[in-house]
Parts: C-alpha cells; sequence; structure tokens
C-alpha cells in the first residue's frame, strides 16, 4: 500500500497533504524518513510515523454514535445536518457512512463504519438483525393493538413480519423490537392501529447495546468485544 493511501485511510491526510508532509521530512518509515508519498508499504508489518507519531494501521473502523434530534443518517443532505458532522475531521476523511438509518427525529443508537460487506450483511433481511427501540404513544395501546403489531400490519402495501411489545403500565410507551427496517416503519405500524408515535429511541442494534455514559451527540469508537459482536455471523 502507498503511504498516502495508507494515511488516507487513516484519516490522517489527504494525499495531496501527504505528499507536502512527506518533502518537509515528517513522515517516516522504519526508522528512516522518506521523501515522496507514492514509496509502497506493508501496512501489517512497516511501522509508519507521523510527526513522530506512530499510525497504526486499521482497516475498518466501526462507530457508535448516541443520534440527537434533527440529524439525518446520510453522508451529505444539501438541507439538513447528516450524523457525519458529529465527527472529528480526521474520522469523517475515512468514508464513513451509517449503517442503516434512523429517522431525522429519532433518537439514539447508530453505527456508523467504513466496512460496506458487513453493512450490507447486518441490513440484508434475510439474516434478521433485531433492533430495539424506546416509544410512545398518543394513545394507550390496546391488548388487541398490540397482538396486531406483534403478528405483522399493513403499512401501505406490505405487511411487517412478526415484532415484540413491552408496554409501559400506562400503555403509551414501552419497547418494540423488530427484525427489519423499513421507511419510517415504526410511525407507520403505529399508524396502522390508529394510533401516533410521539418518540422513538433506538437502544440496540443486534449484539450492541447504547453506551448510557453517551450523551445525545456523542460516539465513541466500538471496543474489541462490541466490534465482535457486531461481526459475529
Amino acid at each position: 500500500m502507498r503511504v498516502d493511501k495508507f494515511l488516507s485511510e487513516m484519516g490522517k491526510a489527504t494525499r495531496t497533504e501527504s505528499a507536502k508532509l512527506a518533502k518537509t521530512g515528517k513522515i517516516t518509515v522504519n526508522g528512516s524518513v522518506i521523501k515522496r508519498s507514492d514509496v509502497h508499504i506493508d501496512p501489517e508489518k512497516d511501522e509508519l510515523r507521523l510527526f513522530g507519531e506512530i499510525i497504526s494501521y486499521k482497516k475498518y473502523t466501526y462507530i457508535m454514535m448516541n443520534k440527537p434530534e434533527g440529524y439525518v443518517s446520510a453522508t451529505e443532505d444539501g438541507r439538513d445536518k447528516t450524523v457525519l458532522d458529529l465527527l472529528t475531521e480526521e474520522e469523517r476523511r475515512k468514508n464513513l457512512f451509517p449503517c442503516g438509518r434512523l429517522d431525522k427525529n429519532t433518537l439514539g443508537l447508530i453505527i456508523l463504519t467504513n466496512d460496506g460487506d458487513s453493512a450490507h450483511r447486518l441490513l440484508s433481511p434475510k439474516h434478521h438483525v433485531p433492533k430495539t427501540y424506546a416509544f410512545k404513544s398518543k394513545y394507550p395501546l390496546s391488548s388487541d393493538d398490540v397482538k396486531s403489531l406483534e403478528a405483522g400490519v399493513d403499512i401501505g402495501g406490505y405487511v411487517t413480519k412478526p415484532c415484540t411489545l413491552n408496554l409501559d403500565s400506562d400503555g403509551t410507551g414501552g419497547k418494540i423490537t423488530i427484525t427489519e427496517g423499513k421507511y419510517h416503519q415504526i410511525k407507520l405500524m403505529l399508524d396502522a392501529v390508529k394510533n401516533k408515535i410521539t418518540y422513538l429511541e433506538r437502544l440496540t442494534f443486534g449484539n450492541i447495546r447504547l453506551d448510557e455514559n453517551l450523551k445525545r451527540g456523542e460516539w465513541r469508537h466500538l471496543t474489541a468485544d462490541e466490534e465482535s459482536l457486531l461481526l459475529e455471523k
């Protein structure tokens, strides 16, 4: 791998910036200064330093974010801020994208990555990755409503797959776990039983649970254990 590609993938510098850094002696490989950024290295074996700091190679990045209201789950948008706007410049350079989507006003757990193959698998309907949400509804849900929602409801020509619903004591909120992710799905499910979602927050994605220490808009990299849980097949 070329040095400039390596630094770009690690979010440390663009290829143009890498060329300038090399010319000014800011990059070393195995202790030797390089003057060209098109030098090839083995990222698994060679030691590359930038400004004296070792830059470790990591092929993919996985980030947990507590998404706030008003941000869209996209890499770019002509009108609204995206979840990528909450990241540092270094992370934005890594070509990250949201693994799935949360509506603009839905809160909570969203995973950002640059691992396209794993994201595709996690979002594939055939894998039935469970996602749990906390919700509030405008009106109390009846036992018949719960039975209908859990069995599957028509949300406009599509019948949802079975889900699990646990209501709070007053019936106007609780937790719902679904295994698919149709556009506005939970909102449309509540519409189907003549109700309305007033609050929605994703708590889990597969085996990953939202870190309760993350405030709205904050993020962190997944731990090694969390990465294993996310990627297990």
